[in-house]
Formats: C-alpha cells, structure tokens, sequence
C-alpha cells in the first residue's frame, strides 16, 4: 500500500448520477462507476484514496484497485483518517468485543470483512491461533500491520495466512498459504462437548466452519437415538456432535481422506469412535449407490462446498442442488429429517430453497419445511451487502 500523507491523499470521483448506490452507504464503488483518469488507472492496487461525488460530497477513505471489477471499497466515512496501526487496533478491539459478549469461549470468526469495517479480511480465532485471509489488494498491503496489530491485543502464538481463496485472483493476488507468526499451524477447537483437531494450512477454507456452529447443535439434538449420514463431512463437524449427541451409528462421507482421518481421530479422542465410520468417496457418486441399495437413515446432511463459483454458474448450481436435493432426500427414513445447506453467495436464498424444494418433490414424499438457517452472529451481515448472508441452511422432515 503506498504510504502518503492524508493531506496528499489521492482523490477520485463517481461518475454523475451513478453515487447513488453509494451515498445509500454501499461499501463498494465498481470500475464502471468511477471517473477512471489516467492518473486513477496508475495507482497501486490497494492505494487508499478519497472518494467523493461528481457534485463533491464526501464519501471518506477507500481501498481502490484499479484492476478489479469493485474497484474501490470503503475503510473509514473520514476522508482524513489515518489508516494506521491505531486505527486497525480500533478496528481489531471493535470486532473483539463483539465476539466477547456473543460468546463464552474463545473460538470464532474475529473478523467478517465489511461488516466488521475491514472490507475483504477474514480472520478466525482458534483461541491462541488466529488464521488470516486477506482476499484484496489493501489489505494484503495491510497485512504486516495486521500482525502487529493482533500481537498487541491477543498475544497470539500463532499466525496462518491462508491467502488460497480463488476471489485473490480477481484482485490480481497469488494464492498461498504459510505462517505470519509462530512456528506451529496446528489448533484445536471446542464445540458441543467435543475438541477437534484443525489443520489451518492444508484444511478447507480458514481451517473450520464457524458459520454452521448453531445449525450443528441443532441436528445433533434430533439425532438422538437414531442414524445418521454427514455427506461433504470435511471433519465431521455435525456427525460427530450427532454421535457425542446420542446418534446410534454415523456415517461420515467426504473425498478428502486427510479430512476424514482428522474426523476419526476426532471420534477416536472422544471415545466416539465405535459409533462412526468413515466413507472416502465422491459424494454425489456415493449418494447414487446409496439410493440404489435402499440405504436409509434417520437424519441425513448435505453440507457442500460452493457450486456457483461465479455468477455466471447460478443455473449449474441450481441443478446441482435440485439433484443433491432429490438424492439426499431419498435416504431419509420416515419421520426423519434432512438438513441442506449452500455457501454459494452467488445463489440467493429464496432461488436456493425453491430448487431443494424442487428436487425433494421428485421423491413424492410429504415434507415440513421446520426452518430456514444463516451463519451465526460471529458472522455479521453487512445491510447492503446481500453477498455476506452467503450461508442458507434448510431443514425439513419428510414423511
């Protein structure tokens, strides 16, 4: 990030009648809506500029990029603010104290992008071990900052960078993963009486899904007592919470097999291992044989990983959900119950639940819709930003 005095600060403008987005408190400005000079196309990616309307009204201090498609995204409303240590600090202690009266423990999403006013950073708190994902060029500039920053209010041990999203790409970024602080990239967590190993360099994503913390208690509860099938398990978040719930006997689906020796070692620490079984297998493929052997279960769960990776794959998508949909639905036992859910911010909730809706009709069952499910409050929804509510949960029981 170039380093400028405030008052030299670089100023850009929105295009007239195109601020309108904009002054109703949107946290992006796109390309195609900024008066895009010479002078704007030369800056660094990740420059912090001021941003203000062709009739010269004030929008405050931005990130801007000027190779990206969202070409600038708001830090501060103050266009003379100082976007240093201090002002992360500020930023960092805000986020804290919200996670502090959310929750008793210390393992959480720390940081949710916009919503938390840091646009495009990601972090997770594994008690003592943070996992950062810097997803724009600013704050990829910000990073050292960052580190500093995070030491002085958290005294961390570790540090993961785990800068391997596909969205860097669009911001011109590498993708890469390694250590920021520390020595050792290994965490545990503690969920629902259970404590599971993480991998924050080689699991998915930033190490755990924090986001289906709720939805994992809620189908551990109606487990209980019965069968259950984790299909895309990774580590088995929700079969496990299941069996340590009560569930009888669980299946653990997932192609990845280090995911699932991380899960049974999980089951195997928490004296659950002989309850679950681990399935290494293509999900969907096994879903098929499942359905053709007349396999059943009490409780089945179908947790993704994304299927529109862009706007352009929504219809794909929604095929793929009405299939896993129909197929998934066709394990249920009766009276049994079926949780789905999609990660695709690219597909709206309404047109999600329509499509698993659609494919569970295919099975010519009767079914209750009991309720429809987002991230939880460690992942706080920008108002304007419909992208950051990207988790929709469906939970049904089929006759």
């Amino acid at each position: 990030m170039t380093t400028v005095p405030v008052a030299s600060r670089p100023l850009l403008r929105l295009l007239p009648r195109l601020d309108r987005r904009v002054k109703a408190g949107h946290p992006w400005a796109f390309s195609n809506e900024i008066a895009m000079t010479p002078a704007a196309k030369a800056l660094p990616p990740g420059s912090l500029v001021r941003l203000e309307g062709d009739d010269g009204w004030n929008h405050g201090t931005w990130m801007f990029n000027p190779h990206s498609l969202i070409a600038a995204r708001r830090l501060d409303r103050a266009a003379d603010v100082a976007v240093n240590l201090a002002w992360l600090q500020a930023r960092l202690a805000a986020a804290l104290a919200l996670r502090e009266r959310l929750y008793d423990g210390t393992c959480y999403r720390l940081v949710h992008a916009e919503a938390d006013g840091l646009p495009g950073l990601v972090i997770d708190r594994y008690g003592d071990t943070l996992a950062l994902q810097a997803n724009t060029a600013g704050m990829q500039a910000l990073t050292p900052l960052l580190v500093e920053a995070l030491v002085k209010l958290l005294k961390p041990r570790a540090i993961i960078a785990r800068n391997d999203a596909s969205v860097r790409t669009l911001e011109g970024l590498p993708e890469e993963t390694g250590l920021l602080l520390g020595e050792d990239a290994t965490a545990t967590v503690q969920e629902g009486g259970l404590t599971f190993s993480v991998d924050l360099l080689g699991g998915q994503k930033t190490g755990w899904f924090f986001d289906q913390r709720e939805n994992r208690a809620r189908v551990a509860r109606l487990a209980k007592g019965g069968t259950m099938l984790d299909a895309f398990c990774h580590t088995g978040g929700f079969g496990l919470q299941a069996a340590a719930a009560g569930a009888t006997k669980v299946t653990l689906l997932d192609r990845s097999g280090h995911a699932l020796d991380l899960a049974m070692a999980t089951a195997a620490g928490n004296g659950l291992a002989g309850r679950v079984t681990a399935l290494k297998a293509e999900a969907l493929d096994e879903l098929e044989r499942m359905n053709a052997t007349g396999a059943q279960f009490d409780v089945v769960v179908a947790d993704p990983p994304a299927f529109a990776k862009s706007r352009k794959d929504n219809q794909v998508a929604l095929r793929g959900y009405a299939k896993l949909a129909r197929l998934a639905a066709g394990l249920v036992s009766p009276g049994g119950f079926l949780f789905l859910a999609s990660c695709s911010h690219h597909v709206a909730s309404g047109e999600y639940a329509d499509a698993c809706i659609f494919g569970i009709g295919k099975v010519r069952r009767d079914v209750k819709l009991l309720g429809q499910y987002g991230a939880g409050a460690d992942h706080p929804v920008h108002p304007q930003l419909p992208e950051s509510a990207y988790l929709k949960g469906l939970l049904f029981q089929l006759g």
